[in-house]
């Protein structure tokens, strides 16, 4: 009876998707080819996220983003709304391109960065002279010894391995290799950090009046992991004033804010202006725009009341505010107040829509026989709230990738030699800088015989 043991055993079931992983999927994920193309499509989302406004109002993109003409020919509110282009960073196609760019850059570290880390902590000795040929650095002396050689080699802080006389092996630059491995986990520590802030965090826009107090309400985009909003905090906007120029623009606007327990305490209080965000409990208020809520007028000796503004549509002309004022009980006549800034001016027009008076904040003036004061123009601040959980993550990472990227600059330089009769031969390479480091063996070989003739053979 013979038995061929060349026949194929049957492998079992479950090493068949280990086998695909190692073979098919693996050699693809680790291509360079991939992830330079993922970074491209990962940075051209981004920019487009950048350019096309996020979290914006349906109303808003229909405006802005109308069927005809089309932007580019082919981009209207419907591809926005559609695609996700108003919410770029939360979509779950965004999101996959991170993730398949971070199993990319995994599989890139453990089967070539680890390997390459590994091989360049093992060394061997060359025993042979013929074995310094291959190196893209070698010379031979007619004297000098390992021993005077050590000396050297130590000065320039190389590590020496040396188990038998007349053969030795120096390095230095090991953290050159690990610099890589390092930027990757940087890169996948800020992808991660993304993603789980896209997956938990939420944005929120919120116009409040100078003087009121608010918690967060208006929530325009938020994960699906997103945590309930607090309402154990309020915010009071104390104040909201705006600098403006010489010339009457505008230079810059702030608010006072406070944050109020749920006892009417204060508990944190700031000026927050343009890049300069309240942050509470990981919510940031950002400063991002302004508007008139109301004015205060009294007619004639009656008390300051107030009433509400609202922007008018001036087809592109610049922002207005209006509202009107009666100036009979029975509401048949009255008066429009119009205003553009929170600079105190106020106009007045009839009901015909005829200029009657322009009023100052604290001045009066006649309309249709009753006395009306100006009292104040109530201002109301616009604010973009933010929660990302994932920013400090993002954060941990950015210092791990300059890290590894100042790592990366170090040269892994190695050495060899081998003492054989009355010759010595020197040998090195480098993965970068090669220049310095044809400089640094060139300084070594003076060193050690300023008369022996050296043969530099650099491939």
């Amino acid at each position: 009876m013979t038995i061929d043991n060349s026949a194929p055993t049957n492998s079992p079931w479950w090493s068949v998707p280990g086998k695909y992983l190692r073979k098919e999927l693996l050699p693809i994920l680790t291509d360079l080819r991939l992830a330079i193309a993922l970074l491209l499509i990962i940075a051209l989302f981004s920019v487009t996220g950048t350019v096309i406004e996020q979290g914006q109002s349906p109303a808003f993109y229909q405006a802005n983003y109308p069927e005809h003409p089309a932007l580019f020919g082919f981009l209207t509110w419907k591809v926005i709304q559609v695609v996700g282009l108003d919410h770029v960073y939360r979509t779950w196609w965004f999101l996959a391109l991170l993730v398949l760019f971070g199993t990319s850059l995994t599989a890139c570290t453990f089967t070539r960065q680890l390997p390459a880390l590994k091989a360049a902590r093992r060394w061997k000795y060359y025993e042979e002279p013929r074995q310094f040929q291959k190196l893209a650095l070698s010379a031979e002396l007619d004297n000098g010894s390992v021993e005077s050689l050590t000396p050297l080699l130590q000065n320039r802080r190389y590590k020496i391995f040396q188990e038998k006389d007349g053969i030795l092996y120096a390095r230095k630059g090991i953290v050159g290799r690990i610099g890589p491995i390092i930027v990757h986990i940087g890169i996948v520590t800020i992808l991660l950090g993304g993603i789980w802030g896209a997956m938990t965090g939420f944005i929120a826009q919120e116009m409040i009046a100078s003087g009121d107090t608010f918690q967060i309400q208006n929530i325009i985009d938020a994960g699906p992991l997103a945590a309930p909003v607090p309402k154990d905090w309020s915010v009071r906007v104390n104040r909201f004033w705006i600098d403006y120029t010489p010339k009457g623009g505008i230079d810059q606007f702030y608010s006072d804010m406070s944050v109020l327990n749920n006892q009417g305490q204060e508990v944190d209080h700031k000026k927050i202006f343009v890049n300069q965000p309240l942050r509470y409990h990981g919510i940031t208020f950002y400063q991002t725009d302004w508007g008139i809520s109301s004015v205060r007028v009294r007619l004639n000796k009656s008390p300051v009341f107030q009433l509400p503004m609202a922007l008018l549509d001036t087809k592109g002309q610049g922002r207005i505010w209006g509202t009107w004022i009666p100036t009979k009980p029975d509401l048949s006549e009255g008066v429009s107040l119009l205003a553009k800034d929170l600079q105190g001016m106020v106009l007045i027009y009839d009901a015909q829509g005829k200029l009657v008076d322009t009023v100052r904040t604290g001045m009066s003036t006649q309309v249709n026989g009753i006395t009306l004061k100006i009292a104040d123009v109530v201002g109301s601040t616009g604010l973009q709230i933010k929660a990302d959980p994932g920013i400090p993550i993002v954060y941990v990472g950015f210092a791990v990738l300059m890290l590894g990227t100042v790592m990366s600059y170090f040269s892994h330089s190695q050495i060899w030699a081998l003492k054989t009769g009355d010759r010595l031969y020197i040998g090195g390479k480098t993965n970068r800088a090669q220049v310095a480091f044809e400089r640094e063996v060139l300084e070594i070989l003076d060193s050690l015989s300023a008369n022996s003739e050296a043969v530099p053979v650099t491939k």
